[in-house]
């Protein structure tokens, strides 16, 4: 699971506000800026709907906890967390044992994740939500051994910037080293593996990873493994140096017409059936709705431009 690293402010650091002034103190939302990186989940916003990106990206309009996504923070954090207990103590039990505190932690860190079970007094639909996870973990040792692991990583953020200037940068959730050097990638998915004809587009993100490790470290990752909790399934693909020259080029594309799109203010939706999932339909075209104006500077577009947003994941 990739966590998007972008659109995150530093804490104040400018005068102190004296005690008796807290309460009439207003914190202003962060101001607009233009895109300053690129992570795997905000490149497949772009590629999926470019609205949909400056949404998230540059309007940051807020988005409601699901409870499919929050149940897959909470099978991160709890597969993070058993690699502390030696390896001999990671057990299914050990494993099922660590999801009451980190579900506890998660209310503590994102405490809107609380609203997803606000209508329901008895618990009963947050039991069954929390036995949904125990479910997930327990099918990861049908996968992996992870007595038999010892991870050189855990939630490892990155970040490597081209020689264009461009920013990568993301979270990958294990990084296991060989006592040879070999680098193998793992990222969970607590959701089912696609189908065949769709894999490419799953394996775009590790090979967003790969090439961050291979300009970071010069080291082509020995293998790419994609975990999938909800189906059972491992995915893996072994790259070569001329997959990540490839997805290179693609993101320079890809962040030029990120580029084109922030100047001229031309953020075009791009229909598709994961419109029924999107939380900003409100504010789109395709529904009646209206995006919020435009915050940043615009100037007219070059002519000749392409339409933005039409570009696939390789």
């Amino acid at each position: 699971m990739e966590t998007s690293t972008e659109g995150a402010t530093r804490p104040d650091t400018g005068p102190a506000v004296p005690a008796e002034a807290v309460d009439t103190v207003v914190v202003a939302p962060p101001a607009a800026a233009p895109p300053a990186s690129l992570s795997p989940s905000r490149a497949s916003d772009f590629m999926q709907c470019p609205l949909l990106y400056r949404f998230r990206v540059i309007d940051r309009l807020p988005e409601k906890p699901s409870e499919a996504a929050t149940r897959g923070t909470l099978v991160h954090a709890v597969l993070e967390r058993l690699f502390d207990a030696p390896a001999g103590d990671r057990t299914v039990p050990r494993a099922k044992s660590l999801i009451p505190g980190q579900w506890d932690r998660l209310r503590e860190s994102r405490p809107e994740v609380a609203e997803l079970f606000a209508d329901d007094p008895e618990g009963e639909r947050l039991a069954r939500w929390l036995t949904e996870a125990e479910a997930l973990v327990e099918r990861w040792f049908t996968l992996e051994d992870p007595s038999r692991l010892e991870p050189a990583e855990r939630e490892l953020f990155v970040e490597a910037e081209l020689e264009s200037g461009l920013r990568l940068r993301g979270i990958i959730d294990r990084v296991d080293v060989a006592p040879t050097g070999e680098v193998r990638i793992v990222d969970y998915k607590t959701g089912k593996a696609p189908r065949p004809e769709y894999a490419e587009g799953a394996l775009f993100q590790m090979k967003f990873y790969a090439l961050v490790v291979w300009r970071l470290k010069r080291v082509i990752p020995r293998r790419l493994q994609l975990v999938y909790l909800g189906s059972g399934d491992v995915l893996t693909y072994d790259p070569v140096l001329a997959d990540l020259e490839r997805v290179e080029r693609k993101l320079l594309a890809l962040w030029e017409a990120i580029r084109r799109a922030t100047e001229s203010g031309d953020w075009r939706p791009r229909p598709t059936k994961l419109c029924g999932w999107c939380d900003h339909q409100a504010f789109c075209p395709e529904f009646g709705g209206t995006p919020p104006p435009y915050p940043l500077p615009v100037r007219a577009p070059e002519s000749g431009g392409t339409e933005q947003g039409r570009m696939g994941p390789d």
